[in-house]
């Protein structure tokens, strides 16, 4: 009989252990901003996150999503833009997707690159300049969809990087180069 209690002392001790990484595993977003770029590509959005309780050397699937809008013009030679059928403005949904791993402590931080909306086939006639005028973002989100857990509303951004329709030929060199075409 004693032989039989400290057997199943030790396999209930045994399968606690095998129990406690399951009980620990809690996917929670410890943070979440969004931010316009500052490096080369000016109208993109980066979404940066920390998510903890994921569990130990586990890979995370990301999707930073928005509702973009963006602003595309032609500039001439002389610095102006032309007409209004030289820009167009596009909006709609712009996401990013990534796969992360947790490493040892299961706590994952990272960052997702959001590009602005493509301007589609809208292009520039021989001699002028093609230039993104601003871009915006709104419903900025990171969710995690390995675990479906989400954070929402980081925040809307806006950025005029040059007003089409009052341009000098020293507020020409702010507009932004747009990200190049796939």
């Amino acid at each position: 009989m004693r032989r039989f209690t400290m057997l199943a002392i030790c396999l209930l001790a045994v399968a606690s252990f095998m129990a406690m990484p399951a009980w620990a595993q809690n996917p929670h977003f410890i943070s979440a901003s969004d931010a316009l770029s500052t490096t080369e590509n000016l109208g993109d959005i980066v979404v940066s996150f920390k998510e903890s309780g994921v569990g130990n050397n586990a890979l995370i699937d990301f999707t930073a999503a928005a509702d973009g809008t963006a602003t595309y013009a032609c500039i001439n030679g002389g610095g102006n833009h032309p007409s209004a059928s030289n820009k167009v403005t596009v909006n709609g949904p712009v996401s990013a997707s990534g796969q992360f791993p947790s490493g040892k402590n299961g706590t994952i931080s990272q960052s997702l690159t959001i590009e602005e909306p493509t301007p589609g086939s809208f292009s520039c006639p021989g001699g002028q300049t093609f230039v993104l005028a601003d871009v915006s973002f709104k419903n900025v989100s990171i969710t995690d969809t390995t675990n479906g857990v989400a954070e929402s509303n980081l925040g809307d951004l806006s950025k005029v990087f040059c007003d089409i329709n009052n341009l000098t030929k020293a507020t020409i060199k702010n507009c932004a180069v747009p990200d190049p075409t796939p």
